[in-house]
């Protein structure tokens, strides 16, 4: 189960109190203050690690809670610091403050933490001053997670038009592939290897018209989109399913445009998909004589011109990165 959004609660830990004591001996005549400190209680981290793929843990625990820190004691003993609270997080979970709606903290990359819910601070004891006085609460904070996966590369187009059977044939992926829409219901990630390089891709599902409006799985993935450097825009040109394939060019562009101009803006390789079937033909003559961009031919399914199309998209990612 793919969970990119949750709501959590995170605590510090509560300082300690500072001690009220004092010490006397026999060749003393006045007692005198030797209460120690309280500890400092436990901060609550967040912590980004790429060996977390999913927020799919915090659909069944909402609360994580830092250590106390100990109560300080007699010969000016200072009272344990409470523990520390080190949660792992996908990179690419943005920390949000739900009250707010304010971002705390946006933990894009491998090993980036953060400190979000402070321990309290521990009392003083009476040898630091005239009164003892209680440790402070730690901060509590409501907050929203929300994964916005990276890659290099996102494989957008309408449903059955090949996505997961190219993501499947490029990358190290193994998404469900069938023929129907709709198979891939969540973000597919996955590394193509070129030479001695490699780039990452991810399959976003659910794109169909009205998608930025909520229909069909769109909105909830089209912000995985954000943080891609190219788009890859496959196009199903045999029209299998009874699909005009330039009206679906047009029309996916125009839900990108209606979401963010900004990834509209992002540079794309247009892919032809399924150039085997015969129907194909006839459509891609047609795509061409309206829209004048380069179309890269492929079949994925048969493996034709897939280096072809590699080497583009890596061109592309590493203009874009240099």
């Amino acid at each position: 189960m793919f969970i990119d959004r949750v709501k959590i609660v995170a605590k510090g830990g509560n300082g300690g109190d500072g001690c009220r004591s004092f010490y006397s001996d026999k060749m003393s005549r006045n007692k005198r203050p030797d209460g120690g400190n309280g500890g400092s209680g436990g901060s609550v981290i967040f912590k980004a690690s790429g060996n977390v793929f999913t927020l799919l843990d915090f659909k069944y625990r909402h609360e994580f809670a830092a250590g106390r820190g100990r109560h300080g004691s007699g010969n000016t003993r200072k009272g344990k610091d409470g523990e520390d609270v080190v949660v792992l997080v996908p990179v690419g979970t943005q920390i949000f403050d739900e009250p707010s709606a304010c971002l705390l903290e946006d933990l894009d990359k491998d090993g980036k933490e953060v400190i979000i819910a402070k321990g309290g601070r521990g009392g003083w004891g009476n040898y630091e001053r005239k009164e003892a006085s209680p440790g402070k609460p730690g901060e509590v904070k409501t907050l929203i997670l929300d994964l916005r996966l990276i890659a290099d590369v996102g494989i957008i187009g309408f449903p059955n038009a090949g996505k997961s059977t190219l993501i499947s044939r490029i990358s190290s992926a193994r998404p469900q592939i069938a023929a129907y829409p709709f198979t891939t219901k969540e973000p597919i990630l996955g590394v193509v290897n070129i030479d001695e390089n490699s780039f990452t891709v991810v399959d976003i599902p659910g794109l169909i018209e009205g998608a930025h409006l909520g229909k069909g799985l769109g909105d909830k993935f089209l912000r995985h989109v954000e943080r891609t450097k190219v788009l890859v825009h496959i196009i199903d040109m045999a029209g299998v399913d009874a699909r005009d394939p330039l009206k679906d060019y047009e029309t996916l562009n125009r839900e990108l445009g209606f979401y963010s101009r900004e990834i509209l803006n992002k540079p794309q390789v247009l892919v032809a998909n399924k150039i085997d079937l015969d129907a194909a033909k006839e459509n891609l003559k047609r795509f061409k004589a309206i829209f004048k961009k380069r179309i890269i031919e492929i079949s994925a399914k048969d493996n034709v011109n897939l280096d072809i199309l590699i080497k583009q998209i890596y061109e592309k990612v590493k203009k874009i990165s240099s």
